[in-house]
């Protein structure tokens, strides 16, 4: 039987099928930086969609040019995935609110300011809240409940000028800094949740309802004469 066919025969079987666009396979040493593709890709429709469900693996395999298996090179599943994107904007979170508190007057505005950027960046990405913050804790890697989640909140930057806030008696001294530092991250978490998960509710302007919250942890933490 001949190899090559009529062009009769070819057009009989209609318009040619187009061409699935595939990425060839890296070199070697490239794994890294198909990992990172992958993770921008990711990052890009978290942010277009705002909706974790958007990340099938589907989804980002397509977007970067590669078959879903390869995926599962870099990734165990897809919620280790969802969570490395995640991973990256818990560190932009202490980058933002160490930015702010540098131009803080005093340790205690500095701990004001951490607190309201803190606020303002869960706002401005509630799905990555809500996936590093919000997340059932059987979904949540064990990587996330350790000291790197403590270090991506500056638990212990917080607790270092309550103590010097204390020294120079703009607060009350506590006996446990980095207690009281978790109790303020709790208050704020709570402030985040709500506007996220109710927005239609009239709480007011957010920096608005900050202002009223740390006034009122001030208030009880004021040295008693």
């Amino acid at each position: 039987m001949p190899l090559a066919r009529s062009a009769e025969a070819v057009a009989g079987e209609g318009p040619p099928r187009a061409a699935t666009v595939r990425r060839s396979r890296s070199p070697r040493g490239q794994g890294e930086q198909l990992r990172e593709e992958i993770l921008l890709a990711a990052e890009r429709l978290l942010i277009e969609t705002n909706d974790e469900s958007a990340l099938s693996i589907r989804a980002i395999a397509n977007a970067v040019g590669v078959t879903p298996p390869s995926i599962y090179l870099h990734f165990s599943d897809r919620n280790d995935l969802v969570f490395a994107v995640c991973e990256r904007q818990a560190k932009e979170i202490d980058m933002v609110m160490e930015r702010a508190a540098a131009e803080g007057s005093d340790p205690w505005d500095r701990v004001r300011r951490r607190g309201l950027a803190y606020l303002r960046w869960g706002l401005a990405n509630p799905e990555h809240y809500r996936i590093l913050m919000m997340s059932r804790p059987d979904a949540t890697p064990e990587r996330f409940v350790d000291q790197r989640l403590s270090d991506a909140t500056g638990l212990e930057a917080v607790a270092s000028d309550i103590v010097l806030a204390a020294e120079a008696g703009i607060i009350e001294a506590v006996a446990d800094p980095l207690r009281e530092a978790e109790l303020f991250w709790i208050i704020i978490h709570g402030m985040v949740s709500m506007l996220v998960a109710k927005p239609e509710f009239p709480f007011g302007a957010p920096d608005d309802l900050f202002d009223a919250m740390f006034d009122l942890v001030q208030r009880g933490l004021i040295p008693r004469s």
